[in-house]
């Protein structure tokens, strides 16, 4: 197996998550970050968000080194908070397919207002294990 990111300098954000091969007997992951950035789409003004990603795998795991590269790079994206959770929801769920996937993002408050989003994307064993071609 060959990462890309893991093991060597790397200089710039990256959009791409790697996986690897699930261990047996893993039944949730669970990945969190209070480091992540973005931009509020109308005033360009940033945001600060603390991501909490949980995932039931099937046969693979997100490497947590190309999970920090890609937070990196949503840094000057322009999204509201709810996007946000979908947006990563969707890449986690592209990514290692797995059974489960909820990302609850919590945007520290400005103005007063805290923000809290959750996006979950869910698919059977059955539908999965077609998906990957396996009988």
């Amino acid at each position: 197996m060959e990462f890309k990111a893991l093991g060597k300098h790397v200089g710039e954000p990256r959009r791409e998550l790697e996986t690897f091969p699930a261990p047996d007997y893993v039944d949730l992951v669970t990945l969190s970050s209070d480091e992540v950035t973005s931009l509020c789409p109308v005033t360009g003004q940033p945001d600060w968000e603390t991501v909490t990603i949980e995932y039931v795998p099937d046969r693979l795991c997100i490497e947590s080194k190309s999970l920090k590269l890609f937070f990196w790079s949503l840094r000057d994206d322009g999204v509201f908070c709810e996007a946000l959770a979908a947006r990563i929801a969707t890449a986690i769920f592209d990514a290692a397919r797995p059974l489960r996937c909820s990302v609850k993002v919590v945007q520290k408050p400005r103005g007063g207002i805290t923000i809290t989003a959750v996006a979950s994307r869910t698919r059977d064993r059955e539908s999965a294990r077609s998906s990957l071609n396996v009988e």
